[in-house]
């Protein structure tokens, strides 16, 4: 029987911000767009869900050269985040990294944003919070449209 090889070294690394070497410029008006926003409102409400991809550049000094996550550090150092969450990969294609994302649909979004509640988050600061221009947060919705829409067991 064959083995598969790890791309990644299986125990999250926590890194210092400053020992991140990104391997990519982000375009000029990155911070003020719609997904900067919500990574950045993500991690101020819930933290940081998927580590940075890094992999060791200099291991006397402790730098990590970012493979994957260059929107999630800028919002960590916009948050003034001391340190970040990292998976060490054990080789450098990053471009293997984004190449199979899929995006959420509709419907998982609205899964998402209701296992959110479930943990604690409330309607109306998830109402309050998000940055989008969905009319389902940005017009608000009545309480009888959000028990109409709960997930039910069938």
């Amino acid at each position: 029987m064959t083995t598969v090889a790890l791309g990644f070294i299986p125990e999250p690394l926590t890194v210092p911000i400053g020992n991140i070497l990104p391997s990519r410029r982000l375009s000029a008006g990155v911070t003020i767009s719609r997904k900067f926003r919500q990574i950045k409102i993500s991690i101020e409400e819930v933290g940081m869900i998927e580590p940075l991809s890094v992999m060791p550049a200099d291991t006397a000094s402790g730098q990590h050269v970012l493979l994957d996550g260059h929107l999630r550090l800028a919002a960590l150092t916009d948050l003034r985040f001391e340190t970040a969450t990292c998976l060490v990969a054990t080789d450098d294609e990053s471009y293997t990294f984004n190449n199979r994302v899929n995006r959420l649909s509709t419907i998982q979004e609205h899964h998402m944003i209701w296992r959110a509640v479930e943990r604690g988050v409330s309607p109306e600061r998830l109402a309050t919070r998000w940055p989008s221009t969905s009319p389902r947060f940005s017009s608000g919705w009545h309480c009888w449209t959000v028990s109409a829409l709960r997930p039910r067991n069938c």
